[in-house]
């Protein structure tokens, strides 16, 4: 919810700067494409960590440009006339993938308890397609829930700064991602069903 209200905030302001990634001919799909790699990069990081403590805030850095990136596709695209279904559907998907492997990665590189991890992939994936599956009967889903996509990998990137130091914080941190994002999955459907009635 605050993620969507700080996104328009940052979306007026970028608005007036992209005219510079259109000059040096960054289309909107390469942003998205940026973004992704923005998160596989993030995951090779998180599973790296044992070579190197200084992988975990790296990981985090990571997943704050692929969350920015992901923000900035979208203005590009209507700054410069280039929105289309195809980049909707890319940016969508890229999104997925970016949560998705984020997340195994903490878990397969034994960061926090599988369970956890798997939780967490679950949810997020739940999160969005909740919104999807609503928007397409037509019920609107924009700044539903506690936490959407912004607001989880924000706090992902928070406790994996801190997890630096502590390292079982990202742990409890993913616990807690898990148990958000299902949360959120019911804010959504009660939402849906209140909507529906």
């Amino acid at each position: 919810m605050v993620s969507s209200r700080l996104k328009k905030k940052f979306e007026g302001l970028v608005a007036l700067r992209v005219s510079a990634l259109a000059s040096v001919g960054l289309t909107p799909n390469a942003v998205t494409l940026l973004g992704l790699a923005a998160s596989l990069v993030s995951a090779f990081c998180y599973l790296s960590w044992r070579t190197s403590r200084l992988m975990l805030p790296a990981a985090a850095a990571l997943i704050l440009l692929s969350g920015l990136l992901d923000a900035v596709d979208g203005v590009l695209a209507r700054a410069t006339g280039h929105v289309s279904a195809f980049g909707g559907f890319l940016d969508s998907v890229s999104d997925r993938y970016s949560d998705a492997v984020v997340l195994a990665a903490v878990t397969i590189a034994g960061l926090c308890d599988p369970a956890w991890g798997l939780a967490a992939v679950i949810g997020s994936m739940m999160v969005s397609y909740a919104r999807a599956r609503a928007e397409a009967a037509g019920v609107g889903m924009a700044a539903v829930g506690l936490a959407e996509r912004a607001e989880r990998m924000m706090f992902l990137a928070v406790v994996t700064f801190v997890a630096y130091f502590r390292l079982e914080v990202l742990g409890w941190g993913m616990a807690l991602l898990a148990a958000l994002a299902h949360l959120t999955v019911l804010q959504r459907a009660l939402h849906f069903y209140r909507e529906t009635r």
